[in-house]
């Protein structure tokens, strides 16, 4: 995008901005909290560029006064110009820059909450001790980001780690920071079981999705079938004798959840409900993509279980994403929840091809 390109943007944002606020103002709106509550994140998502917009607007203005003064016949005021051009032009050049990466587009999710699954794979007993050593990996980095993670539903193995695990993190940009851990992670190791030191390969799978708000999507109660049924678990664990566990199926997409791991019927309710928009939330938006014609999510790979995304190879203490060819010998380290290297490669990546598509 040329610099006139970008400043016509600008202008544009700005309108945007102040038509955004005018409505923040108006009595109709304010009566529906849904209504206020979207609008006012869709005008946040705006305030860099438009302070951005301003800075550029100040910059222009000291740069065309002193290239008036430049050509002064006043040996004092031209020194003056000079010096105060070669302070400017290097601002503007860089205030230009990050504007460009401020218009690269931005996922409109990239500020929500996720809701992460992981389900153990291939290999059996190894596959769902894996998927515990990914939850505990991104529990570490979670932590280390100042987020908050809560276990919504949890089925563990006999042998250790889960079959399956649901959990929410909360915290500032989380879903920018993990929404390309999607897809099919593998594992190269010696299992603690094999006596003759053979490496094993396994998998486990990783689901990372927004968790939608009451402002991103209405789901019609009449379209939701909810059941509630005993809960029952591996080894008779978590039977009762209460009808406490939830199932919730919403019938136009056939999405379906089930919950039992909380302690009544009412916070497996909530739980399945939370569930249940997150997922119809996602399937709406890969609907109104498709119909679009558009890839689904400007990121890297399709996010899909099957897909293969990254190897985690412990004699070699390697870590490989294979979606953009990065490596790092510091399995240890990730594994204790030091993913920065990787995110930010993975996110270099992606904002290299929106500037090159945006070019």
């Amino acid at each position: 995008m040329n610099i006139e390109a970008m400043r016509a943007r600008l202008s544009e944002i700005e309108q945007e901005y102040d038509s955004i606020s005018e409505q923040l103002m108006s009595e109709e709106v304010l009566k529906d909290p849904r209504q206020v509550t979207k609008l006012s994140r869709a005008q946040a998502k705006l305030t860099a560029l438009v302070e951005a917009r301003h800075e550029l607007q100040d910059l222009d203005a000291r740069i065309s006064e002193a290239q008036e003064l430049e050509h002064d016949s006043d040996p004092e005021l031209k020194a003056m110009a000079e010096e105060e051009l070669a302070e400017c032009m290097p601002k503007q050049e860089e205030l230009l820059e990050k504007i460009r990466r401020l218009l690269i587009p931005q996922d409109p999710d990239d500020d929500h909450n996720v809701i992460m699954e992981i389900r153990g794979g291939a290999g059996g007993d190894e596959g769902n001790i894996f998927a515990g050593d990914l939850y505990r990996m991104y529990v570490k980095y979670a932590e280390g980001c100042g987020w908050k993670v809560d276990v919504l539903e949890a089925s563990e193995s006999e042998a250790g780690g889960f079959s399956q695990i649901i959990f929410e993190i909360k915290g500032h940009d989380v879903y920018k920071a993990l929404k390309f851990e999607s897809g099919a992670h593998r594992v190269q190791r010696v299992p603690k079981t094999e006596s003759q030191g053979r490496i094993q390969t396994s998998t486990a799978t990783v689901l990372c999705q927004p968790e939608a708000e009451d402002a991103d999507v209405e789901i019609d109660p009449k379209d939701l079938t909810i059941e509630t049924h005993r809960a029952s678990g591996a080894g008779g664990q978590h039977i009762n004798k209460t009808d406490s566990a939830v199932r919730i199926v919403h019938v136009p997409t056939g999405i379906t959840v089930n919950c039992q791991e909380g302690r009544s019927q009412i916070e497996n309710r909530e739980t399945a409900m939370r569930l249940i928009r997150s997922r119809v939330y996602e399937e709406y938006r890969r609907q109104r993509e498709e119909a679009e014609g558009k890839i689904r999510r400007a990121k890297i790979g399709t996010g899909d279980r099957a897909e293969k995304i990254r190897t985690y190879n412990y004699p070699q203490n390697r870590v490989t994403d294979h979606r953009i060819g990065f490596t790092i010998t510091q399995l240890d380290r990730v594994m204790e929840g030091r993913l920065q290297d990787v995110i930010d490669a993975l996110q270099a990546d992606d904002e290299k091809k929106k500037l090159e598509s945006a070019e």
